[in-house]
Parts: C-alpha cells; structure tokens; sequence
C-alpha cells in the first residue's frame, strides 16, 4: 500500500512562516506529480501547489509569491514552505502524490494561523 506521510504544521501567527513535508516511495519521485492541497472547515479541498517530476511548478493565485514548493529526489521528499501566513490559510493540508490513473493522498496535517 503506497503511503504518503506529512510532517510539520501546526499554530502560528499571522506573518509567520511554517514548512510541510511529504515523504513517499522512491517511485514518487522520478514519475508522479507531487502536490499540497487544503480543506478548510466547510469548504472543498483546492489544490495549493504542484511540481512535476520535471521540476516544473504552479501554484494557486492565493499562495503565489508566498509559498514554494520543492523536491529532494535524494530523499524522495516534497516540501512546501509557506511564510507571510494569513488566518485565511488556515486548512488542513494534504499531500498528493498522482500519475496517469492513480491518486494517492497523505493523512493530513492541519496548519492554523491565527493571533
């Protein structure tokens, strides 16, 4: 069973910075796109960022400038920095990992900014 699992999250201020990161299977690395998405309470789940096994990225509007997301193929990792945290970035944040016909999601790990 293919795993994805995140680390970091958790409470900071308005302005503040946090990091995320995904670890996944070696196979992750060299052909899925790996990706953040969000859910926050009451609302749909909205991809943040995305980068390819090319290394080419994308990000939502709300997050640009703000948030980078990168991949240590060594490591087999997906991080995502995120600084100038507004409240409205409060979410649960899930790792994604996806190829042709297949999905795979992380557990979740919830980042709340508030003061």
């Amino acid at each position: 069973q293919v795993q994805l699992v995140e680390s970091g999250g958790g409470w900071v201020q308005p302005g503040g910075s946090l990091r995320l990161s995904c670890a996944g299977p070696r196979l992750f690395c060299n052909f899925y796109t790996m990706g953040w998405y969000r859910q926050a309470p009451g609302k749909q789940r909205e991809v943040v960022a995305q980068i390819t096994p090319l290394g080419d990225t994308n990000y939502d509007d709300s997050v640009k400038g703000r948030f980078t997301i990168t991949r240590d193929l060594t490591n087999c990792t997906v991080d995502l920095r995120m600084s100038s945290l507004k409240p409205d970035d409060t979410a649960v944040y899930y790792c994604n990992g996806r190829t042709t016909g297949l999905n795979y999601w992380g557990q979740g790990t919830q980042v709340t900014v508030s003061s």
